[in-house]
């Protein structure tokens, strides 16, 4: 069975995007900072069937990465690592010249930092995969100027390059940064907590994923409400 490593699993887009890989058969090892969330999610996508191990942890420790990797090592290897854990700066988000500089480290240390090193050590399983995959999710606050996304936006465009520079330099990789758009998600909830407009929910959103998986178009970044209207 294929093997994914997906961080930020315990809710939101990680779960539904596990669950819908469970489904599909995949083996997954899931992570998330609170053990307690992780373990009933772990528990309700065990339920498909498949092999599921929670690895919870902080994904900026360099340790608990190692842990990730290991954990999908016993599984066979990692065919998908998708880096999806992210921090916002600032709850709710503020404008720049409020923004700590201590609260944009802790954006630009999960967003990027964390998920380059999380790509780092998992690179050589990644390669020996037939199908080696890395999706980095990222933000239309990446592409777009919103007033008070700054910092969070700032990391994504760094996440976004990062991944751009990823597949010019693993080519036999796919390598996609997609934006999901919006999603009811706590994430966005503690972001903009006087938002009370609805938003598509995180399931609705995964099926974007799932066709850039079965599809497998060149490296790039992508963005879910197109692939979800059938566009490139």
């Amino acid at each position: 069975m294929p093997v994914a490593i997906i961080t930020g699993a315990s809710k939101g887009l990680g779960r539904a995007l596990a669950e819908a890989l469970a489904a599909r058969g995949w083996d997954l090892v899931l992570d998330a900072r609170t053990e307690g969330v992780l373990s009933e999610a772990a528990g309700a996508v065990s339920a498909y069937g498949t092999r599921v191990t929670a690895v919870p942890g902080d994904v900026t420790a360099a340790g608990h990465r190692a842990e990730l990797v290991a954990a999908a090592r016993k599984l066979g290897g990692i065919d998908l690592l998708v880096n999806n854990a992210s921090a916002l700066g600032a709850e709710p988000l503020v404008r720049l010249e409020e923004l700590s500089l201590e609260g944009f480290g802790r954006a630009l240390e999960v967003n990027v930092v964390a998920a380059l090193g999380l790509v780092q050590e998992a690179l050589p399983l990644l390669r020996a995969s037939e199908a080696g995959t890395v999706i980095a999710v990222s933000s239309d606050a990446a592409a777009e100027a919103y007033e008070t996304w700054g910092g969070y936006g700032a990391s994504k465009a760094a996440l976004d390059h990062l991944a751009a520079v990823l597949a010019e330099e693993e080519p036999a990789l796919r390598v996609w940064a997609v934006d999901p758009g919006d999603m009811a998600t706590d994430l966005y909830a503690a972001a903009v907590p006087d938002d009370g407009d609805p938003r598509p929910t995180p399931a609705s959103v995964v099926p974007a994923f799932l066709r850039l998986l079965d599809e497998r178009p060149v490296s790039g970044r992508y963005a879910a409400p197109a692939l979800l209207e059938g566009q490139r």
